[in-house]
C-alpha cells in the first residue's frame, strides 16, 4: 500500500550526541539547557522571529490552549475559528471555558480571512479570532496584524503544521504543533510564539503550574512544559530540516506538475509545500477515496466532518455570509476534499501511480 503521511523522524545514530549532552548535564526538563538552545534556534529558523519569544510546549493543543488563556480568553468570552479544522481549535476554546463561534473560509484558499472575521464581527460580539493555517498553508501575516490594529480584536493562529513555512508578523501570536505527523514533527510537542514578550512569559508560567517564586498566580496552571529529550529531537529535525524540506518540495513539484493534466482537480494556492497534500475534487470524496483504496492507495479527509458536524459541536454557533447560519463553502469542501500521499519518502513511481489512479477514477462513467 502507499501510505499517506508517513513522518520523517531522527534515527538513533543522529540523537545519541544530543542524548549523550542530557547524560551528562543530568537535567531531564524544567527549562533544561536543549530546551533553551531549542526556542533560541527556532527564533532563528522562522522568518520574522528575529524579534519574537518563542515557548515550548508539550503539545500543539497546550499552545492553543495558553496561548488564549493568556491573552484573557476565558468564561463568557466567544472565539472565532473556521469550523473547517482539527478539532483541538475548539477544544482549545472550550477547555478555557469560552464559546467557540464557528465561521466559513474562502472558497480560494480555504482557510478563514479578515473579511470573512470583519462580517462577523459586524453581526456579532467577538472577543478572539484563531485563524487557521489550513493543511500547512501560510497565512497572510500582514494581513492578519492589519486586522488585529484595526479591530483591536485578539488574534491566536493555528498554525499547527505551518512551522518551517508561515512567516510571522508583529501583532498576531502562533501557535504550532511538533507532533510526529507535522514537517517539523519531534513526536510530541507544541510551540506558543509571540513578538509580545511579556505574553509569551504569562505562556511559560501557565505551562509550569503558574508559579512565581513557587506561588501559584492562577488556577489554570498546568504542567505543558517540554523535556529535555523533546527538545534533542528538535534540534536535530532543525539540523535535518533544509533536506526535510527540500525532499518534501521535490514530491510536492512532481505532484503539481502531474496533476496539471487533471484541470478539473483544484490545489490550494501553494509556493511552499504543504504539510498534507489536499485536493478538491469534482466528484464525491468519499467515493473516490474507496476507489484509491482498492488500488491500495491510502487517503485521507482531514478536517472532516467539519466542525459543525461532530456531536460535541453541533450546538455551536455558526455565522455565515450576511449573516446566515449556513456555511456555504465549509459544506461544499465536506463532500470535495481529500488527502492524498503526501511524504518525503514517496518515489516519483508513488506519485506518477496515485495520479494515474485518480485520472481513471475520475474518468469512470458515473453510476448513477
Amino acid at each position: 500500500m502507499i501510505r499517506c503521511l508517513v513522518p520523517d523522524l531522527p534515527q538513533a545514530a543522529e540523537l545519541l550526541p544530543w542524548l549523550e549532552r542530557i547524560d551528562a548535564n543530568r537535567w531531564y526538563t524544567n527549562g533544561g539547557p536543549l530546551v533553551r538552545e531549542f526556542e533560541q534556534r527556532l527564533c532563528a529558523f522562522m522568518e520574522g522571529g528575529s524579534d519574537a519569544s518563542c515557548v515550548t510546549l508539550s503539545s500543539g493543543m497546550s499552545s492553543l490552549e495558553l496561548g488564549l488563556l493568556a491573552l484573557g480568553v476565558g468564561a463568557g468570552k466567544r472565539v472565532l475559528l473556521p469550523a473547517l479544522t482539527f478539532p483541538a481549535t475548539a477544544l482549545a476554546v472550550a477547555r478555557c471555558g469560552a464559546e467557540p463561534v464557528l465561521g466559513d473560509v474562502s472558497a480560494q484558499t480555504w482557510m478563514m480571512t479578515p473579511a470573512i472575521a470583519r462580517e462577523a464581527l459586524a453581526r456579532e460580539r467577538i472577543d478572539a479570532v484563531m485563524p487557521v493555517a489550513s493543511f500547512g498553508c501560510p497565512l497572510p501575516a500582514d494581513e492578519w496584524d492589519e486586522f488585529a490594529r484595526g479591530t483591536g480584536v485578539p488574534v491566536l493562529v493555528d498554525a499547527a503544521a505551518a512551522l518551517g513555512v508561515q512567516r510571522l508578523g508583529k501583532r498576531v501570536h502562533w501557535a504550532f504543533s511538533l507532533h510526529a505527523t507535522k514537517p517539523m514533527g519531534i513526536g510530541e510537542g507544541g510551540l506558543f510564539v509571540s513578538a509580545d514578550g511579556t505574553l509569551a512569559e504569562k505562556v511559560r508560567r501557565l505551562a509550569n503550574f503558574s508559579f512565581e517564586h513557587f506561588i501559584v498566580q492562577s488556577r489554570y496552571g498546568t504542567n505543558a512544559k517540554m523535556s529535555e529529550y523533546a527538545a534533542a529531537v528538535g534540534l536535530v529535525q532543525l539540523e535535518r530540516w533544509p533536506r526535510l524540506l527540500q525532499r518534501r518540495r521535490e514530491v510536492f513539484d512532481d505532484y503539481r506538475s502531474r496533476l496539471a493534466a487533471l484541470p478539473q482537480v483544484g490545489l490550494q494556492p501553494l509556493q511552499a509545500p504543504p504539510a498534507t497534500l489536499c485536493v478538491q475534487l469534482p466528484a464525491d470524496a468519499a467515493a473516490v477515496a474507496a476507489g484509491l483504496a482498492r488500488s491500495e492507495i491510502e487517503t485521507r479527509r482531514w478536517y472532516l466532518p467539519p466542525l459543525n458536524r461532530h456531536p460535541a459541536f453541533r450546538e455551536l454557533r455558526c455565522i455565515g455570509p450576511a449573516g446566515s447560519t449556513r456555511l456555504p463553502v465549509t459544506e461544499q469542501l465536506a463532500t470535495s476534499l481529500l488527502g492524498l500521499p503526501f511524504h518525503s519518502r514517496l518515489t516519483s513511481g508513488d506519485v506518477a501511480t496515485v495520479v494515474d489512479a485518480l485520472a481513471t477514477i475520475l474518468r469512470a462513467p458515473r453510476s448513477d
